[in-house]
This record gives structure tokens, sequence and C-alpha cells, in this order.
């Protein structure tokens, strides 16, 4: 490898968090050279001012998603958003219907649906997973065959983070309507890549995070479609409907409002080129491993992404032999675990397969002379 090679970095692993936009930047910078109040002190011109930010963040993040201003919950992040979507909604439930029920999540869940799904067992829910196709994809007839009289909430996410099969949301909202059930979107990784519309979720909730949709880490936003009734996780003030209390930083909610209006303005442009340079990298590989296989269904796939395996390759030896190439081998809420991605077993795949297999994501910053740089570099290892 020579000098130049060695010395340059390519950033390809945009599931696990994607660099902040500078226009994003922009608009965090000049909200906080202003001067930031507390939002919730509307005494006085830095309190309003401040709430002024956080208004007009509130709305760019609802267009995003088609939704109403007020329909929009300010979090932490998209785990505390999904932690309060589950415990929240299950708690309402709790109240509504004289004590626990019955909760269904895909078995592809993010660990911030899964885990607290499977803690709600402990209160007494029967929690069930329902298991995907070989191709990542939940079959809905199958979500209907275990649908109970005691169902109350479904989590069933939008695309998932590791392989970026896209699930049939709109096929699983009708049967959560049909039924009066809670329907729980995770779309932290499809809002920004894909289109959604809060509508198809219908009585339902969404999740989404900035950081997934170059805006800052930090903060994150839940949709609470009308007639969902949520109990609040933590105490405190009546920030945010009182489901949320806490002072909501403006700074970061204004990162988030821009990042979200950027993305509704460049969505459909960006994803037909990542997708055509994640099918040229696909087909560069190919040609040097004609064994590649790739794990989950091609389409619907979010557009930048490519999860596959080299058979008799081990993939943590790939990428130490690649340190030039930011990519991963799995999920970044997983990383120190050692046990095999639960999103890969839910696929059904052996130990020897998952840990044949490499994330790689493009993004919005992801040049051409990145995608070239990278296919030559991997190309280069695996016929080593």
């Amino acid at each position: 490898m020579n000098a130049e090679a060695h010395a340059r970095e390519v950033y390809l692993d945009h599931n696990a968090t994607t660099p902040i936009d500078p226009r994003v930047k922009a608009a965090i910078d000049a909200c906080l050279d202003g001067g930031v109040g507390n939002p919730h002190s509307s005494s006085h011109k830095a309190g309003s001012r401040a709430r002024q930010l956080v208004d007009r963040a509130r709305r760019q993040v609802a267009a995003l998603i088609g939704a109403k201003a007020e329909q929009i919950i300010f979090t932490s992040g998209a785990t505390e958003a999904n932690n309060l979507a589950i415990w929240g909604a299950a708690a309402a439930c709790e109240r509504d219907q004289g004590g626990p029920g019955h909760i269904l999540h895909s078995a592809i869940e993010h660990p911030s649906v899964r885990e607290p799904c499977i803690g709600l067992a402990g209160r007494g829910w029967e929690v069930e997973e329902v298991p995907v196709r070989p191709d990542g994809i939940l079959e809905p007839a199958e979500l209907e065959r275990r649908m109970t009289s005691r169902t109350r909430i479904v989590a069933v996410m939008a695309a998932n983070h590791e392989i970026g099969t896209r699930q049939p949301i709109e096929a699983v909202a009708s049967l959560c309507r049909s039924r009066n059930v809670v329907l729980h979107c995770d779309a932290t990784q499809a809002v920004a890549k894909v289109p959604l519309h809060a509508e198809v979720v219908g009585q339902g909730l969404i999740s989404l995070s900035a950081h997934k949709l170059y805006g800052p880490m930090g903060i994150g936003a839940l949709y609470i479609a009308p007639g969902v009734r949520l109990v609040p996780m933590l105490q405190g003030g009546a920030q945010e409907r009182g489901l949320r209390p806490g002072t909501v930083p403006v700074g970061l909610a204004a990162g988030c409002g821009r990042a979200a209006e950027i993305a509704a303005t460049d969505l459909a442009s960006e994803a037909e080129r990542l997708a055509s340079w994640r099918d040229r990298l696909l087909s560069g590989l190919r040609a040097v491993r004609p064994d590649l296989v790739v794990n989950g269904a091609l389409s619907p796939r979010l557009p930048g992404n490519l999860n596959c395996r080299f058979p008799d390759m081990d993939a943590e030896r790939l990428l130490l032999a690649l340190p030039e190439l930011q990519i991963s081998t799995g999920a970044a809420c997983a990383s120190g675990r050692q046990e095999p991605s639960p999103v890969l077993r839910a696929l059904g795949l052996t130990p020897a397969e998952i840990a044949a297999s490499v994330r790689i994501c493009l993004g919005r910053f992801t040049t051409e002379a990145d995608l070239e740089f990278a296919l030559e570099r991997l190309s280069a290892a695996l016929e080593s």
C-alpha cells in the first residue's frame, strides 16, 4: 500500500452514525451565538427566542414525516424514544385495561425496543417474538397468526439497523388498526433515507434520532398519533406535554430540526445515488468473490446499506487489514458483546456465517472517489 492510500480514511458506517452536515452545524452555531434562554421561560426575550427556536425545530421534524408539530416530543435520542413508547404505552394499557396484556415484537428489533419488551414480562406481560423470513422481512400473516384478543402493543421497525431490510409497515399498521392495537415503529434508520409518512402507522408511535440523519448526537423525537396514550417514565416538570420532563436543549433541537428540513428536500435524489453506488460496490465485490452472499433481501432495503458475507473468511481479520476503511461487522449498539448478532441469528445464519459478515453503509458525503477507493482496497484484501 502506498503512503497516500495509508493516510486516507473513508467513512462507511453511516448506519452507526452520520457525520453532522455543515448546514446543521451552522444552524446550531447561529442558535448558540445568539444567546440561549430557557424555552420554558416565557417572561423575557431570551426565553421567548428559545421557545421560538424549539417550536420551529418541532415543525421541521413533523414536516419530515407528515405530522403536526404538537404530535412531536423531543427526547435525548431514539433509545429514550423507544423506551418511552414501549414502557409508556404498556403502563397506559395496564391502567386502561385493568392489567398487563400481550405484546409482539419482531425478532430483529433494536435492543432499545427488544429489551423493554422483555422487561415487561417482569410486570406480567406476555411477550412474544415474531420471527422474520430468511431474507430478513417480517411476514404480516405470521404476525396476524400470533395476535390474540389480549394483544395491546406491536413493535415492528421500519428498516433494520444491520441488514437494512425494510419492513411492511403499512400492512402491519392495517392489522393493528383492525384490532385496536398500538403500533410502535422504530424509524431511526428509515427516516431521511426512504419516504415515511406518519399516516402509515395509523394509531401508533414513531421514533427517530438526529444523529442518524446528519444531525447532532443527544437528541431524538417520538411521534405520538392522536388517541395514543402514554404514561411518562420520568417525573418532573410539565415539559413536552408532561411526557418528557426536563429542559429541551435548544441548540440540539435546532440542529435536529435543520437536519430534518434538509432530509425532506434531498431524500429522493440522495436515495437514488446511494442505491446506485451500493449496487456498483456489490457488483465489484462479486467480481472478486463470486461466492459473496448478501444478508437479507436486496429489495426492499435501505439505499446505502450492504450487509454481506464472504464464506470461509473472518470479517474481523478482514477489517484489521483495512484500517483506512471505517466499516463494521455489526451494529454499534452491540459493540463489546461476545454473542453473535441477534439480527443475523434471526435470519438463520450459523456462527461461522455471522463471523464472516460485514456491514458497509454509504452516506450523504460519500464521494465516487471514496467508493472506488473502498472497492479497490476491499478487492485487494479479498484476493490476498
